[in-house]
């Protein structure tokens, strides 16, 4: 009896915790295997901890996430051919796992190594006509960026602190996504709003790219119409409305519109010319070749 009451007490924290999304997807045709790992709450010594180490001041919703749930997993598959096939999957990473993604240089690197903040320059969102998009992070020390999840090699979220001061605590917070190109593309401004939009993307393969201009891939995009038609038709029409910035505008009207050829004028012959041939064939016997 006491197991029972434990179960019951177990599956009322789980879909408190998961917005019932797990009942949501085991209703859906062809899903199974739905996995929801149960983790401990994170002590407050490991997130002042970690703090401290990071110069860094954690979201207050963050801290109370990890204060319930030391991170987040949950994963589910589909049956194709008898076959069960992963496919969902939401992560958020623990806070020993919630590590910098600069990270410092080691005494053992080449002098002259690249590293990301090589790759950094000023590309201000007025030049690209996004003068609503707020200023994209910088991979020097200027930003604090901390891996939340790794997108399984697709990108990364990172939760990110920007106009930083070094000896000074940072705490404003702001949840990003990095494409693979290194790209920068905003998500949400806290983490509550990025939580619930994970879950309402059901953690399908690529959803992060609904939010850049190019989109998920069109396998990611099959399994999105065929599991998320809703929100994958409204994700479609932002993001093409985004990508009239990034695109190259061509009026084929204007692009292919050649100059129209006058037609050069035959030269006349002169005169002289003319007669001096009638002529010389009047002089020529009516045999001769000519």
């Amino acid at each position: 009896m006491e197991e029972t009451k434990e179960n019951v007490a177990y599956k009322g924290v789980v879909e408190r915790l998961t917005l019932g999304i797990t009942r949501i997807l085991e209703s859906m045709p062809g899903v199974v295997d739905v996995r929801f790992a149960e983790r401990d709450p994170a002590d407050k010594r490991s997130l002042l901890s970690w703090e401290q180490k990071n110069s860094c001041i954690l979201p207050e919703d963050l801290r109370d996430f990890y204060l319930t749930t030391d991170g987040f997993t949950l994963t589910w598959s589909v049956k194709l051919d008898n076959e069960c096939v992963p496919l969902g999957c939401m992560v958020i990473n623990s806070v020993t796992r919630l590590c910098p993604l600069l990270q410092p240089v080691s005494v053992f690197s080449l002098p002259n190594a690249p590293s990301l903040a090589d790759l950094d320059w000023e590309d201000s969102s007025t030049e690209r006509g996004l003068d609503h998009a707020p200023t994209a992070p910088h991979f020097d020390a200027r930003s604090r960026i901390f891996e939340l999840d790794s997108c399984g090699g697709n990108g990364k979220v990172c939760l990110v602190y920007k106009n930083c001061t070094q000896g000074v605590v940072a705490q404003q917070s702001e949840i990003w996504f990095l494409d693979r190109s290194l790209y920068w593309h905003f998500l949400t401004p806290t983490f509550t709003a990025y939580y619930r939009l994970m879950i309402t993307h059901l953690g399908l393969p690529e959803w992060h790219y609904a939010f850049t201009p190019y989109g998920p891939s069109p396998q990611a995009k099959q399994w999105a119409s065929l599991y998320q038609p809703l929100t994958f038709n409204c994700d479609n029409s932002s993001a093409d409305s985004t990508a009239d910035y990034f695109r190259n505008k061509l009026d084929p009207t204007l692009a292919f519109k050649g100059k129209a050829k006058t037609p050069t004028p035959k030269k006349k012959q002169s005169a002289q010319c003319s007669s001096a041939k009638v002529q010389g064939n009047a002089g020529k016997p009516s045999g001769a070749k000519r």
